[in-house]
């Protein structure tokens, strides 16, 4: 169901097969699409504004069984689990796409999609953290999933959640989630403050649970093993980590802990011929010679080169021109393993696509044994795995879902294989659906539009079947580092160093709609404990929130954004993942109050903040 590992290299395609003749590649349309994909593999309650519309609510009841809401997320695959190492990788390699790439996004009215894309992810790891040393890392398991054939809307299947905590470590997962969440909280810096704050007071708390109490996730969360096992264990995600943690805080801390644990932890040590949601250490690499071009490295300069040679190393390997190249099939993609080896192309031309625009702000080249490389000779390399995945292939086959047309129809995917349950609610069970719908021998009824599924084999030959699972199955982290790429080729040619602090734009509002993040000028929200009490060892806490509307006009479509909530609210009104006004009022006058409480079993409030509101 999974895969393992990352890879990269590059052949001339056209000197292979002289007689293929291919047109441009609308970028644009492929990025879009990816994000799409996201709306499909979502878990939870769907927002309002849910544009893949087979979809239906599905894990309603995550985590109740433990006491936690774990309601959300996205499932990873073709399954129904929740598997928190890859989804974690996901939210960190979209963040990273949006910080690189964010203005061409913008330019091309992907952004607020892209940002939506990653809240989805952040939202419920946020969930999975309700202490600093604890974190939920999987809710459901394959085994039993495999079992069954069901879409999410339907399934019976074990809904167990899994946790790391000081007894029962998992740096590498806790070290993976710290990433994507510093990551996540430069993308929100500017248009949703609070939120991004809470992001990274979140990943120094699990960058420091990581740190301290060291162990491999898949030791303590057995049941992950199968299908995402930590085969590199966890020294690559602490550097990971501590990278991201420095980007986003700029804390000298993080930067001497790249510095000082580069040798030991493998950054400066190790040459890579892979990256992803496993194998961290090119990824590494790329962003500590950022940091080195940046002038950024200090006293640890040193230390630093032999992490950007290393870098370099990975980049030569990819075009063919290294110690130590990869291999690539007869049409020039790059080949890692049978399956699911989309991924290992999507990760290397992420990597290959940002050095190339770090190269060429810096005024240098790629330096690999045969010679120097130029920085649109690495851009090529990405843009021509680019364009095999979209068609550009001795197979005429997109491997990217409704993209041109042709393209896999048989996905190994449970919730496109299935008809919607919008269509005919008819329960689907466990063994029945195998039975039904996976033994058909026709299209899936429901287009996975986006999806990057698992792609050829090493001679360029692809079933479009069902149970060809190596091929045909898709994953949430082929698409992550992918629509970094299709930004940056949509956009063409990059308008300011890569170098320099990058502002992320602001996703277009709604005009009719002032967005204020934070509590806004307009909006004061003052919250306090009013009493507490225990109960059969517990100790409950009640609070009462007050909203006043401090304008001069009258509050109306409001919105909050309530996390970190360990129990239930009254006097709001719950609407998809936001709460609004309750049943019995519609708007607030100017000067006016509106106060809700709520009991849970945290020693701390809620965190509570305006995502939306209008002023009449």
């Amino acid at each position: 169901m999974k895969g393992f590992l990352i890879l990269c290299y590059m052949s001339p395609l056209l000197l292979l097969f002289p007689n293929l003749v291919f047109g441009s590649h609308n970028y644009g349309e492929a990025l879009s699409k990816s994000f799409l994909f996201y709306e499909a593999q979502r878990s939870g309650f769907l927002p309002h504004d849910q544009r893949v519309q087979w979809r239906g609510n599905s894990g309603l009841n995550d985590g109740k069984a433990s006491g936690v809401d774990l309601v959300g997320g996205y499932y990873d695959a073709g399954d129904n689990v929740k598997f928190g190492l890859p989804m974690a990788f996901t939210v960190t390699m979209m963040s990273w796409s949006i910080i690189e790439y964010g203005k061409q996004m913008s330019e091309s009215g992907e952004l607020s999609n892209a940002i939506d894309a990653i809240k989805w992810g952040t939202d419920y790891l946020l969930k999975a953290h309700p202490e600093p040393h604890v974190l939920y890392g999987e809710v459901g398991d394959g085994t039993t999933d495999h079992y069954c054939w069901q879409r999410p809307e339907d399934m019976t299947t074990s809904r167990a959640a899994y946790r790391i905590d000081p007894s029962r470590p998992g740096s590498d997962l806790a070290g993976e989630t710290a990433a994507a969440m510093a990551a996540a909280s430069i993308v929100f810096r500017n248009n949703n403050p609070a939120y991004a704050e809470e992001l990274l007071t979140h990943a120094y708390q699990l960058f420091e649970f990581a740190d301290k109490y060291r162990g491999k996730y898949d030791s303590s969360i057995t049941v992950a093993q199968k299908y995402y096992r930590s085969v590199s264990g966890y020294a690559d995600e602490l550097l990971w980590a501590a990278a991201w943690l420095y980007k986003a805080s700029n804390k000298q801390y993080y930067l001497n802990y790249l510095g000082e644990n580069g040798d030991a932890l493998g950054g400066t040590g190790w040459s890579m011929t892979e990256f992803g949601w496993d194998v961290k250490y090119a990824g590494v690499q790329t962003l500590v010679a950022k940091f080195l071009m940046q002038g950024n490295a200090g006293n640890h300069a040193a230390v630093f080169e032999k992490y950007q040679e290393k870098a370099e190393n990975f980049m030569c390997a990819c075009l063919g021109k290294g110690n130590q190249n990869i291999h690539k099939s007869p049409g020039g993609l790059i080949f890692r393993q049978r399956w699911n080896n989309m991924q290992f192309v999507t990760s290397a031309s992420f990597l290959a696509t940002v050095y190339s625009d770090y190269l060429a702000s810096a005024g240098k080249s790629l330096k690999c044994a045969s010679g120097p490389v130029s920085p649109p000779e690495l851009l090529d390399f990405a843009k021509s795995q680019v364009d095999y995945l979209l068609g550009d292939n001795p197979r005429a086959t997109s491997y990217m879902v409704g993209y041109s047309n042709n393209y896999p129809r048989q996905v190994h995917h449970r919730g496109s294989s299935i008809v919607s349950v919008k269509v005919d609610p008819t329960f689907v069970s466990c063994r029945g659906g195998y039975a039904t719908w996976f033994n058909r021998k026709a299209n899936d009824p429901n287009l996975l539009t986006g999806a990057i599924v698992g792609g050829p084999d090493a001679y360029d030959n692809f079933a479009d079947q069902r149970d060809n699972y190596e091929q045909t199955e898709p994953a949430t982290y082929n698409n992550a580092p992918l629509i970094g790429v299709l930004a940056r080729l949509h956009g063409g040619q990059s308008e300011y160093s890569q170098l320099l602090p990058v502002a992320i734009p602001q996703p277009k509002p709604d005009p009719e709609q002032k967005v204020a993040p934070a509590p806004a000028s307009d909006i004061a929200i003052e919250q306090k404990e009013t009493t507490s009490w225990v109960r059969e060892g517990k100790t409950y806490y009640r609070y009462s929130g007050v909203v006043t509307n401090k304008s001069s006009k009258t509050l109306k479509n409001l919105k909050l954004s309530v996390s970190q909530l360990y129990g239930s609210l009254w006097g709001l009104s719950k609407y998809d993942d936001s709460y609004v006004f309750p049943a019995w009022i519609n708007s607030l006058p100017a000067g006016k109050s509106l106060e809700f409480v709520y009991i849970h079993t945290a020693n701390s409030p809620a965190v509570v903040s305006v995502s939306s509101y209008t002023l009449d």
